[in-house]
């Protein structure tokens, strides 16, 4: 695929012509169910046919170049596009019965039958200047009634003028009309013609239908064939417009994106804002699992989707947004990424997030990509630190070493680059200035200790005295941190987090349980259970 975008985007003609011709065309394989199951209308039927006209121009538009042709089409669609240009008008009508759909020339009894409703006026007129004519009575009028049909109205003063084979059928103070033989027959064929019209075209159409349905597996390949050029020639023309590369695959699982830009946002910012392009370096043997923190709204959450979206992008064919990008061929993307509770079902925000992140626990395999977005905000801080450290390090441990985008607000996961070799830092920068947060948008190597929440809760319109108050207490809460640090120096160079420190004594019994723990046996649900068993000792303590 990404051989024949690059040709159609090397051969401006060739592409230009593709996307005018597939601009007309319609759903093939939606007028091919309408087909099998007989509902289909002569206007979509004509559809059909300008399908049809619309691919045999493809067909000379490709010829000569690399995009192949399934075998029936030069063979078989011609003859079925002939049969439709010979039996449908040129605007069928939506509804069958309601208007034309068969042309008249198809069929004899049909042409005769819509000649003679064209031709009635011309036909009456025939009839009375030759009745008058031949009886003298140049006054002879012919007209129409309910009551007996079509009749010759004579004067009284003609009325010894009238033949013998005229049946007089009312009298009037003035004159008498009179029905003949030729006129009933007529009046016969005009008022019934209508009724066969329908029926005839009734059969015609659906003898019409019942042949184009012996032709579908054929159309079925074609709207196949047109469908994927289409898809390619889209995505040739989105390279050219929006400046994408073609990506290189490399067995390894191995990412290093240069440039990248999410597809969709860098669309949809006003002109006067340019996108901050963002690369990534990723081995499964060295560098598996990035840790990105960084504050909200700063572009954590895009980058994930970003990187998601440029695999997916290559691995279906197209090109991508990014300078260059060398990615691996995944057989597994999983994505752990929002904030939503299934009330129907009785589950939380926390316990659907944790449902999503056991599925992508027990299901990753040597080509998987795992992209991880706040795993644990739906609890409190040390679960959720406790579970999100537990996820990574179990990532990390697996020996399908997948790679793995974690996106967390829990800056002392950057702790883990000191134990496990595996994990690298990045961070999202932000900058302060004049109290004032600027978001860089730039991904840059090392983690970072600033979430910045209170700026964020300052833009989104937060009352100034929620704000002063939170101020206060996150001082408050700094403070007493920085001085359970210095009143504990030998936990500051331990490579775990601190509240993992067993300083204190409650914490000792847990600590002989996770000594006894077989962590190659443990299941991950089965690790999440434990921690979940663990926080209920230490409220009870």
């Amino acid at each position: 695929r990404q051989q024949t975008v690059e040709e159609l985007l090397s051969n401006d003609p060739l592409r230009h012509a593709l996307r005018d011709t597939l601009k007309g065309l319609s759903d093939i394989e939606r007028l091919c169910s309408r087909i099998a199951t007989e509902r289909i209308s002569p206007k979509e039927l004509a559809r059909l046919r300008s399908a049809l006209d619309a691919v045999e121009l493809l067909v000379r538009e490709v010829s000569g170049h690399s995009l192949s042709l399934p075998e029936a089409l030069p063979t078989l669609l011609p003859e079925l596009k002939q049969r439709l240009q010979e039996a449908l008008v040129e605007d069928p009508t939506a509804v069958l019965g309601k208007g034309q759909a068969i042309k008249s020339g198809f069929n004899m009894e049909l042409a005769h039958l819509r000649g003679l409703l064209n031709d009635a006026t011309s036909t009456l007129e025939d009839i009375r200047a030759r009745e008058a004519e031949a009886t003298g009575i140049p006054s002879l009028k012919l007209a129409f009634n309910n009551v007996f049909g079509y009749y010759l109205e004579v004067r009284n003063s003609h009325k010894d003028k009238v033949p013998e084979n005229w049946h007089r059928k009312q009298t009037l103070i003035n004159a008498e009309r009179y029905i003949t033989e030729e006129l009933k027959k007529f009046e016969v064929e005009v008022l019934g013609a209508e009724d066969k019209i329908r029926s005839i075209e009734s059969k015609l159409y659906q003898e019409l239908v019942e042949y184009s349905n012996n032709y579908l597996s054929p159309l079925l390949e074609m709207a196949r064939w047109t469908a994927t050029l289409d898809v390619l020639s889209a995505f040739s023309q989105a390279a050219l417009s929006y400046n994408y590369v073609r990506p290189s695959f490399v067995e390894g699982q191995n990412i290093a994106i240069k440039q990248g830009r999410h597809p969709v946002i860098e669309q949809v910012l006003p002109e006067h804002q340019p996108y901050i392009a963002n690369g990534i370096d990723m081995k499964s043997k060295d560098a598996s699992i990035a840790m990105i923190t960084g504050p909200n709204m700063s572009g954590k959450s895009a980058l994930l989707r970003q990187v998601a979206l440029i695999q997916i992008l290559a691995q279906v064919g197209a090109f991508v947004p990014a300078s260059a990008a060398i990615l691996p061929i995944i057989d597994r993307l999983f994505v752990r990424v929002g904030a939503s509770d299934n009330l129907s079902k009785g589950e939380s925000t926390f316990m659907v997030e944790m449902n999503e992140t056991a599925t992508i626990l027990n299901n990753i395999s040597e080509r998987s990509l795992v992209i991880l977005d706040e795993i644990g905000r739906g609890t409190s801080t040390f679960d959720g630190v406790s579970i999100a450290w537990g996820i990574a390090e179990f990532l990390h441990q697996h020996p399908a070493e997948p790679l793995v985008l974690f996106a967390t607000h829990y800056h002392e996961l950057n702790e883990m680059t000191h134990t496990f070799k595996k994990v690298s830092n990045y961070h999202v920068a932000a900058e302060e200035h004049n109290g004032e947060i600027i978001f860089t948008r730039q991904l840059k190597p090392g983690g970072t200790a600033h979430s910045f929440g209170l700026h964020v809760a300052k833009l989104a319109g937060i009352p100034s005295y929620v704000l002063h108050r939170a101020e206060r207490v996150l001082d408050r809460l700094e403070k007493q941190t920085k001085s359970e640090a210095k009143a504990n120096p030998e936990n500051n160079n331990s490579p775990q987090l601190n509240f993992f420190s067993l300083d204190r004594p409650e914490l000792e019994d847990l600590a002989s349980e996770l000594e006894m723990l077989n962590l190659d046996e443990l299941k991950p649900i089965e690790a999440l259970m434990l921690l979940s068993t663990f926080k209920e000792k230490l409220a009870k303590k």
